[in-house]
């Protein structure tokens, strides 16, 4: 039995999955935060957080990379650790740090360093020669006005340090691009607290469906464990509004894209982890969007497991333990698993979520999750702004999506003061 140490988490599914994947595969788990209250927050009605189930809860200034180390190194000593891990992006650079400082299994730091930052990920991929759009770094407002001349719009800007599409926004022109700089450069720490860097990245748009690439790097090799489709929408935000798995692709196609994100995974240099890879199917072929070096969110690692019998958070957990995991597929009877997200119509208090009763009723429902009354939605513009979802399974490839999406649409929000959509 393993001891794992976790460093900070993300309060959505991953909060729950990797949890349950440490106790019921016989590990233990001690939990650090600098917040307790963050998670405290996020607990089920009556019941406690998942990950305030932990052996032991620590509480540490984990925003302070080099004493956070040290103070560590002294806890390993009386409570021993046998891997340390997160599945929070903040925290990944961290985790690398105390796993290299304890002798532990782990990704080189410098690799996850690349990894987790937008900018650095284009320049290495860059010169490794994996096929990605054209982009652009600045600092400053001129260099960005002359980056975006030179590289003609439409373009993408993004920050190169957050999450979840965290304003990630098309630009067609000046007076947005902007707009834009001004709203990051409004936004100067995260939501962990941490101080962000001013780089700004600029991208060519890439048009074509997207898809993800789920892979596990253990001892230096790699394994494709699938791929995801992708539904993505609210231009000019990248909001994603579900996914599928397997993706609705022929072999060649598949192929091509994994091999896309097995060349990235290897020219990051990314080792012990899992990756959640993303690459658009471009008219000239596929091209690389980002590397996220750690289990997919938004439910996919649970279509995944759907589908083959393979528990993602289970793998990053073995990694961290320096443990090979079994990736082998096993025969589940589901062909298909797909889950469809409830955005906010727009920003308000919310009365009510109607229709879930029914969503659940559904033979195909695995899953149906919305907010509660008094939740206060934002404006539709990434990924944290859900209001619910539904998962669905079926037995044939292909045909679990249309259902999901079917059920969502199905779903009401009535806010304060309203009786409707």
């Amino acid at each position: 039995m393993g001891h794992l140490l976790m460093i900070e988490s993300w309060v959505g599914a991953m909060s729950t999955l990797l949890p349950r994947a440490i106790r019921e595969s016989g590990h233990r788990f001690t939990f650090v935060t600098r917040e307790l209250h963050h998670y405290l927050r996020g607990a089920p009605p009556g019941g406690a957080h998942p990950l305030l189930t932990a052996d032991n809860i620590l509480t540490a200034e984990t925003n302070d990379p080099e004493a956070l180390v040290a103070h560590l190194a002294r806890i390993h000593e009386a409570l021993g650790f046998d891997g340390v891990l997160s599945s929070c992006d903040y925290y990944l650079d961290t985790v690398t740090r105390v796993a290299a400082e304890l002798g532990l299994p782990g990704c080189p730091p410098a690799a996850m360093t690349a990894a987790r930052r937008k900018d650095l990920t284009r320049a290495r991929l860059a010169e490794a020669g994996v096929a990605g759009p054209g982009f652009a770094t600045a600092t400053t407002w001129d260099e960005l006005s002359t980056a975006a001349h030179h590289l003609g719009y439409p373009l993408v800007c993004k920050p190169v340090d957050l999450c979840a599409g965290m304003y990630v926004r098309r630009v067609d022109d000046t007076a947005q691009l902007h707009e834009t700089f001004r709203e990051l450069a409004g936004f100067p720490v995260n939501a962990r607290g941490q101080r962000r860097t001013a780089t700004v990245l600029l991208e060519e748009l890439l048009t074509g469906p997207e898809y993800s690439v789920e892979t596990v790097t253990f001892q230096g090799e790699t394994t494709v464990v699938g791929v995801t489709d992708k539904s993505v929408s609210g231009q000019p935000w990248f909001v994603e509004t579900g996914h599928m798995f397997p993706a609705a692709l022929d072999t060649a196609t598949a192929r091509a894209v994994s091999d896309l994100a097995l060349a990235a995974v290897a020219a990051l240099g990314l080792d012990n982890t899992v990756a959640h890879t993303e690459v658009k199917l471009t008219p000239a072929g596929p091209r690389l969007v980002e590397v996220n070096p750690r289990p997919a969110g938004n439910r996919i690692t649970e279509l995944v497991r759907r589908v083959t019998g393979i528990d993602l958070p289970l793998a990053h957990a073995q990694v961290a333990l320096g443990q090979q995991p079994d990736l082998t597929p096993v025969e589940t009877g589901v062909g298909s698993a797909a889950v469809a997200f409830l955005l906010p119509p727009e920003p308000g208090v919310i009365a009510r979520v109607t229709g879930a009763e029914t969503a659940r009723s559904h033979p195909a429902v695995v899953e149906c999750e919305v907010k509660d009354s008094g939740h206060n939605a934002g404006a539709a513009t990434s990924n944290n702004h859900y209001l619910g979802h539904v998962m669905t399974i079926d037995p044939k490839p292909e045909e679990a999506r249309p259902t999901a999406e079917e059920l969502v649409a199905g779903l009401g929000v009535a806010y304060s003061g309203q009786t409707g959509r």
